[in-house]
C-alpha cells in the first residue's frame, strides 16, 4: 500500500530521509512565506536552553514579535548545536511540512 501525500505533496517517508538541517531549512522556508511565527516559538520551546526564551511564551499574540526576531534567537540557542533535540525538532518539522 502506497502512503498518500501531505498536503505539501510529500510523503513521511520522503521527509524523513532528509537531514534535520534540510528539514529546518524547508520548515522555515514555509514558515517564513506563510508569516507563520507561531511555529518558530513552538519549535523554540524544544531546545534545552529554551529558558532563555521562556518570557516569550505568549509572544505569537502581541505585536512586537517577529519571524526574524526568532530567527535570531534560533541562531542564537542553537549556536553550538541541537543534538540532543534534534528527534523532536524533526518530529515537528515533519508536521509542519506535512500539514502545510
Amino acid at each position: 500500500m502506497t502512503e498518500t501525500p501531505a498536503p505539501g505533496g510529500r510523503t513521511f517517508d520522503e521527509l524523513d530521509k532528509l537531514s534535520t538541517e534540510e528539514l529546518r531549512e524547508q520548515a522555515f522556508h514555509l514558515a517564513r512565506e506563510r508569516r507563520d511565527v507561531r511555529f518558530f516559538w513552538s519549535v523554540l520551546r524544544h531546545l534545552p536552553n529554551a529558558d532563555e526564551a521562556a518570557a516569550l511564551d505568549g509572544a505569537p499574540n502581541s505585536v512586537g514579535p517577529t519571524i526574524d526576531e526568532a530567527n535570531a534567537l534560533w541562531r542564537e540557542l542553537t549556536g553550538h548545536g541541537y543534538e540532543e533535540s534534534a528527534p523532536l525538532l524533526r518530529a515537528a518539522f515533519i508536521d509542519y511540512l506535512m500539514k502545510h
